[in-house]
């Protein structure tokens, strides 16, 4: 089942719906990007540094004692969370610097809302001496002070988002719009599977090493295919990035697992939104709806619209989960396998929560774990304490 049947196009989701000079920024991007994709060269050099910079590959753990206390189907952990910058974002951050190296741009932009693909994109801007600039909604920078710091330290410029809710969206929004004013030197690297084409085609095309890895991996530890894979999804990079090499294998289902208040995939209706159409949340005047989670990485009215694609065709499957279920699996996975996962990773732990002891002890489920928790502690902490 191949998703893509045109350039940018989903079925009828995706596309480009953007200002004409823009379009031009979009059009030569796309072309630097299937040049380069399959150039030698460039993807030596990508693979040089996921091996040497990020630390992959990186494992697939049982969750034995998980697996134990649940009963019913053994949990497999692909392990993002032990990245280089702990996420699955370094992944995508890397491949659109190295591309941005070869097509001469000096200055980067990017927007965040854990600040995740902010300190990603910080980290490899450090590394390869390029400006950086930072959206984050205003909300996103209170809720996540420490990655604030961390990209300061890295030495990018982080522009708070007074404006909307102050949160992923209205960062998108400034980010958008920076790189309409300023591309003739800017690159937009972009950190979700979202926006006008090709980024969600780039995004996949970087994050499928994700599945590209447990695939391989499963098939040595179990000589078998998952029953399911499961992956938060907000706008949608770590879910598309776990799930692109089992599209095609109709025996695996492909669970997105999605805040219950910000249910994009479950309650959204297509329209455009940030130069792409998708399944979004709309209110009653036909705007973009106000969403929260806990998890700000996840807090987003659309998504990507590979996922769009997916769930309106049948492929994918997708469901939500309570902030309470979302606190209750940072803790159990912390205390039964003693790893802390992000709150947004811990929405894919609270669906398998409640799926594996469903399940028979024959059934595998892969639960990317497409964060590590260092940067909720403190949050969670407030949290339970009230």
């Amino acid at each position: 089942m191949s998703t893509e049947q045109t350039a940018g196009y989903f079925g009828s989701f995706g596309g480009s719906f953007i200002p004409p000079e823009l379009q031009e920024v979009m059009d030569y991007l796309a072309q630097q990007f299937e040049t380069y994709k399959t150039d030698l060269e460039f993807v030596e050099e990508f693979q040089y540094y996921l091996r040497e910079y990020v630390g992959r590959e990186n494992p697939l753990t049982y969750a034995k004692h998980l697996t134990d206390k649940l009963g019913g189907a053994k949990i497999y952990l692909k392990r993002e969370d032990l990245n280089h910058t702990g996420s699955h974002k370094i992944n995508n951050v890397l491949g659109q610097i190295l591309l941005a190296k070869r097509m001469g741009a000096k200055r980067i932009i990017a927007e965040t809302g854990a600040g995740q693909h902010g300190v990603a994109t910080a980290t490899v801007c450090a590394m390869f001496d390029m400006d950086c600039t930072i959206y984050m909604g205003a909300e996103d920078t209170r809720r996540q002070a420490l990655n604030v710091f961390r990209m300061e330290l890295l030495g990018a410029k982080v522009v708070p988002v007074e404006k909307g809710q102050g949160r992923l969206k209205d960062a998108v929004d400034e980010a958008l719009g920076d790189l309409v004013q300023n591309y003739r030197n800017t690159f937009y690297l972009l950190g979700s599977a979202v926006g006008p084409h090709p980024f969600p085609t780039m995004v996949k095309h970087f994050q499928s090493i994700i599945s590209e890895e447990s695939k391989r991996q499963i098939l040595e530890k179990e000589g078998r295919l998952p029953t399911a894979v499961l992956a938060c999804t907000g706008g949608g990079s770590n879910a598309i990035g776990s799930f692109a090499h089992y599209i095609d294998e109709p025996s695996v289902r492909l669970i997105g697992v999605e805040p219950d208040q910000a249910p994009s995939l479950t309650e959204g209706v297509p329209a455009v939104l940030h130069g792409f159409k998708c399944l979004v949340l709309l209110d009653e005047n036909g705007e973009p709806r106000k969403t929260y989670s806990i998890a700000a990485g996840l807090d987003y009215p659309g998504i990507g619209p590979e996922h769009s694609y997916l769930k309106e065709s049948g492929r994918a499957e997708y469901y939500t989960v309570t902030n309470e279920e979302v606190l209750n699996a940072f803790q159990v996975l912390s205390k039964t396998e003693g790893i802390i996962p992000a709150l947004e990773s811990a929405h894919a732990v609270a669906h398998a929560l409640k799926m594996a002891p469903t399940m028979s002890n024959d059934d595998i489920l892969i639960v990317n774990l497409s964060g590590r928790g260092d940067k909720d502690v403190e949050q969670v902490f407030h949290m339970l304490q009230k």
